[in-house]
């Protein structure tokens, strides 16, 4: 007897990816690196930074970029890995809990530090699923970049 077809796995992977899309495009990229640009710069060299200018706005197109690839489909793999290789560093250099001694900032820091960690994990999930199922995988609009 052949099981039906369900919908859901895909359907509730499309949902995540377009959540993720919003997130790190709309709120962190678009709101956050491009809209707050010079904040983000000041803020990159407050935290000595080498390439403080990166922080705004390059860093909000990369963001948009890695998202609307997760987003739509095209290449997500590349996008999810954009994803990762942004919060890497960034979790590394600009939310170093364990340097901080006020322990209202250490606790915030460390807030953002497992949020980007978990963010990493997400990314490493995406990129698995979408270059372990490649075009197998409904509602996107590219092929993976890379198969395995």
């Amino acid at each position: 007897m052949q099981r039906e077809r369900s919908y859901w796995p895909a359907g509730s992977s499309l949902a995540g990816r377009i959540i993720i899309a919003l997130f790190f495009g709309v709120m962190a990229g678009g709101m956050g690196h491009i809209a707050n640009s010079k904040g983000m710069e000041a803020y990159a060299r407050a935290m000595r930074f080498p390439i403080p200018a990166i922080a705004g706005w390059p860093t909000g197109l990369w963001l948009l970029a890695a998202s609307i690839s997760i987003g739509f489909g095209i290449w997500a793999d590349v996008g999810a890995l954009m994803l990762a290789a942004f919060l890497i560093p960034a979790a590394a250099w600009f939310h170093r809990f364990w340097e901080l001694d006020d322990e209202t900032q250490k606790m915030m820091q460390t807030g953002f530090f497992f949020r980007n960690g978990i963010g990493v994990a997400g990314a490493l999930i995406m990129f698995g699923l979408f270059a372990g199922l490649g075009s197998a995988l409904p509602f996107t609009i590219t092929d993976p970049l890379f198969s395995f």
